[in-house]
């Protein structure tokens, strides 16, 4: 049921389209897990779940599409709109939040960083009402560390923290105000790390309300391990599966390996792409849910998987393990064959199969023997695969 009455003219745009350059990844730090739950998941149901809430839009970078839909797979609401595309700043991104909510209009516009996942229902409602008060708001925290000017290394000066605060978000506005004020903003000159500075340059007054300590923006690896501190993870369980497959070889021009395609004398015999790679790791992942194996879930009776991409059956996997809240440790392949060469196209599949997993690649391996030319494979009859999957899930309760 969609929201009606006031919460219907309240919506929150969700800015998850920063690459995180400065958490060292290449997986931005929105996507990663927190405690078995991607950190925009984490944010997304707060506001989810708050009845003042009509609508909320997420921004995203469309590079990383699949790595959004994976995070909020399952999430099933008539509040969560179709995802916005971002710019290259989030100055840009949030604009084209507001732009995207143009048709429906609300009263009310809540701006909210993805990284900041333990905003709570008390902070959203105190932001709420000072935007229905002030029409322009923001989240202050207290400083509670002696703040310092410093010039070429050098102490200059020390600023007085009683009347310093460190804004946060979700900031909060009339939404007709804010939209005016970033429209003005671009076709002008300056930049802006946050709303309610915009505002403030083109003339809004901007309250400030009283923050959360507890609202913490995640930036580097070291907050993502306080936020894992905060939130324990001493509930989550180890759990490892293996996976094996074989294809024989038949005519053709190239196999699919991992998620890649390679030039190869054959093809594979199969009902689908034939990837033994992806199919081992879709059934370790499988068997460490203890889910059944790869031929329950897409039996190769059915005609809709004849000639099908193998990545969705390793992302099919990868969203029931989500939907538990489980997430992935280590993904590990060995491919087993006398041709082609893998180790050339390797780093490519590793890279692919992380994109898939939605994890880091550091989490994934891909390796590659032969068996000294003895058997079908040492004939050069196929491929197999071996595969296991380490992965965490939450303890019963």
């Amino acid at each position: 049921m969609s929201a009606s009455g006031p919460a219907a003219r309240v919506a929150v745009i969700v800015v998850a389209a920063g690459r995180g350059t400065r958490f060292g990844d290449t997986l931005p730090k929105q996507f990663h897990m927190l405690a078995a739950v991607p950190v925009l998941r984490r944010t997304l149901r707060a506001f989810l779940d708050h009845p003042e809430v009509g609508s909320i839009l997420t921004v995203i970078n469309p590079l990383h599409t699949a790595e959004y839909h994976q995070a909020v797979g399952g999430l099933e609401s008539p509040k969560l709109l179709a995802e916005a595309h971002g710019g290259e700043t989030r100055q840009a991104s949030v604009l084209a939040g507001l732009e995207g909510l143009a048709a429906t209009a609300p009263e009310i516009v809540l701006i909210h960083d993805a990284a900041r996942p333990f905003v709570s229902a008390a902070l959203i409602s105190a932001a709420i009402a000072a935007a229905r008060i002030h029409k322009a708001a923001v989240p202050g925290a207290p400083v509670t560390d002696t703040i310092i000017s410093a010039a070429e290394d050098r102490l200059s000066a020390a600023l007085d923290r009683d009347i310093l605060r460190a804004v946060q978000t979700p900031q909060a506005f009339d939404y007709q105000i804010i939209r005016d004020a970033h429209r003005a903003a671009a076709a002008g000159a300056g930049s802006f790390t946050d709303d309610g500075s915009l505002a403030m340059a083109q003339g809004q007054p901007v309250h400030v309300f009283a923050g959360e300590a507890t609202n913490i923006k995640i930036t580097t690896p070291a907050d993502m391990a306080r936020a894992t501190a905060y939130l324990g993870e001493d509930t989550m369980i180890s759990r490892t599966g293996t996976g094996f497959d074989v294809h024989a070889f038949k005519t053709g021009d190239h196999v699919w390996l991992c998620g890649v395609k390679i030039p190869h004398s054959h093809g594979f015999e199969a009902h689908s792409d034939g990837d033994v790679g992806l199919h081992a790791l879709t059934d370790a992942l499988l068997g460490a849910m203890a889910d059944g194996d790869i031929g329950r879930h897409f039996p190769p009776t059915e005609e809709r998987w004849r000639g099908a991409a193998s990545d969705q059956f390793l992302a099919y996997a990868i969203s029931r393990l989500r939907a538990r809240g489980g997430e992935v440790d280590l993904l590990d392949v060995t491919l087993i064959c006398e041709t082609p060469k893998i180790g050339p196209h390797a780093d490519a599949m590793r890279k692919r199969i992380a994109r898939i997993a939605g994890t880091t690649l550091e989490n994934v391996s891909v390796k590659a023997t032969t068996t000294e030319r003895l058997g079908f494979t040492g004939r050069r009859e196929g491929i197999a695969a071996m595969a296991s999957a380490t992965i965490r899930l939450p303890q019963a309760q």
